[in-house]
């Protein structure tokens, strides 16, 4: 398993992604009264902490709950520790100032020898568990599916398979965020989404 998952992953990686949930997405999401995201292939957390700040800066951290997934349990692990090392956290925080950041970054961690701990409140609406994103179905319906540098180690049938778990699971208008190298374009689903301006997040659309 640990061979076979890659687990390349940071926080606020591509701070313009980050940028563009925070000033576009967002604020539609925050007409809900409940706001469900699934950070699919969670890996160790950070993204899903990523997402954690960025709602609790929105003012919709109270009202939302967050899904990471992974098929790995070992990574969740290491995602539920809350802790990651020291020295990753300059990175971190640039990625963090990048994407919109108001805060020192700092005030969401506490520095111990050469590791941090990210603050308890950071878990307290964050569900991870394992899932399989190719055998395992439906679990829940969602406003927001991040699943970010997974389905490049996909075939296309694979691909496929995923991206129609994603469209059952996603609400009408509804967001799908991947990765940079990823893409609707060619799918079957295709025709129910349109792209955000520019970057790797499409809406859902009703065409009924």
């Amino acid at each position: 398993m640990e061979e076979v998952t890659v687990n390349v992953t940071e926080m606020f990686r591509d701070p313009s992604f980050f940028k563009a949930l925070r000033e576009k997405i967002l604020p539609q999401l925050g007409t809900y009264p409940l706001i469900r995201v699934w950070v699919a292939g969670c890996s160790t957390g950070e993204e899903a902490y990523s997402i954690a700040i960025l709602l609790k800066e929105a003012g919709l951290y109270h009202k939302s709950l967050i899904y990471g997934t992974d098929l790995n349990p070992s990574v969740l692990e290491a995602a539920r520790s809350g802790v990651f090392p020291l020295q990753q956290m300059k990175l971190y925080s640039e990625n963090y100032r990048l994407s919109g950041g108001i805060k020192d970054f700092s005030d969401y961690y506490t520095a111990n020898y050469d590791s941090v701990k990210f603050d308890k409140s950071l878990q307290e609406k964050l569900i991870l568990s394992t899932h399989n994103l190719v055998s395992d179905s439906s679990f829940n319906s969602f406003q927001l599916i991040i699943c970010r540098n997974v389905l490049i180690y996909f075939d296309r049938e694979l691909q496929e398979r995923v991206f129609r778990l994603f469209d059952n699971s996603l609400e009408n208008l509804g967001f799908l965020a991947l990765g940079a190298k990823e893409t609707l374009r060619f799918s079957t689903i295709d025709k129910n989404y349109h792209q955000v301006d520019g970057q790797k997040i499409w809406k859902k659309v009703d065409h009924h």
